[in-house]
């Protein structure tokens, strides 16, 4: 797997940001499709190609669920747009509160469930989480951007 933790300076320092984006995150499965669309059109006014955009798509979709479905509220969605050399970079950020407890007798999830982390893992150059200040957790993704 390529999950890594580190700080955003490690990875996406300020002077490399060309543009972002940031959003809340509704504390609601139904929400997910809207932000997933927001963040399309945001894709697109930075001009990012067709497949490139679908895949980042995907991983958004994925990292807003489990931030829905896993952790507590509130959750804040970004998209940064960085150059790392050569080359630019879509940076997919989900912040939230942390882990939801578990309540016993929770059943197991459904077998639909859970593929989540492969879905990231395929897709993103790298990926991992970096923990803030009041136990906010935040999970990240870097794709390409062409």
């Amino acid at each position: 797997m390529k999950s890594q933790t580190m700080d955003r300076a490690g990875v996406c320092t300020a002077e490399a940001v060309v543009d972002e984006y940031a959003c809340p995150v509704p504390h609601s499965p139904q929400e997910v499709g809207a932000v997933r669309r927001r963040a399309l059109g945001v894709l697109a006014a930075w001009g990012t190609p067709g497949n490139a955009a679908q895949e980042a798509a995907l991983v958004i979709s994925e990292m807003v669920t489990n931030a829905v479905l896993h952790a507590l509220p509130p959750a804040e969605f970004r998209l940064l747009l960085y150059a790392e050399g050569d080359h630019d970079i879509i940076r997919v950020e989900v912040t939230d509160a942390g882990a939801a407890p578990v309540w016993p007798g929770a059943g197991a999830p459904a077998a639909e469930s859970g593929r989540g982390a492969v879905v990231v893992d395929a897709l993103a150059i790298r990926h991992g989480c970096m923990s803030g200040p009041s136990g906010m957790i935040t999970w990240w993704a870097d794709l390409p951007a062409r």
